[in-house]
């Protein structure tokens, strides 16, 4: 698994290590709840909130155009993973 700042990408990889990487990228604690067991190839891409932070505001979503998703939009969107808070 390669990680970096907004960016995971993995190859064999169980869910467990996806969790490993968000933790500290969300700064909270991260428990896998899908029961999914198996291995999986997947790439994970969203643009870290510092980044989000610094960008114009439009009147549309109050987000840059160019901006690209947010780590839980990210999830959702790309591997149809949700993060819920509890």
């Amino acid at each position: 698994m390669n990680a970096s700042s907004g960016r995971v990408v993995a190859h064999g990889q169980p869910l467990s290590k996806l969790v490993n990487v968000l933790s500290p990228q969300l700064q909270r604690k991260v428990i896998d709840r899908t029961g999914l067991t198996a291995d999986y190839d997947f790439e994970l891409t969203w643009t870290p909130d510092e980044i989000l932070a610094n960008l114009p505001p439009t009147s549309v979503g109050g987000q840059a155009p160019d901006a690209g998703p947010s780590i839980f939009a990210a999830l959702q969107e790309q591997l149809g993973l949700k993060l819920e808070s509890s």
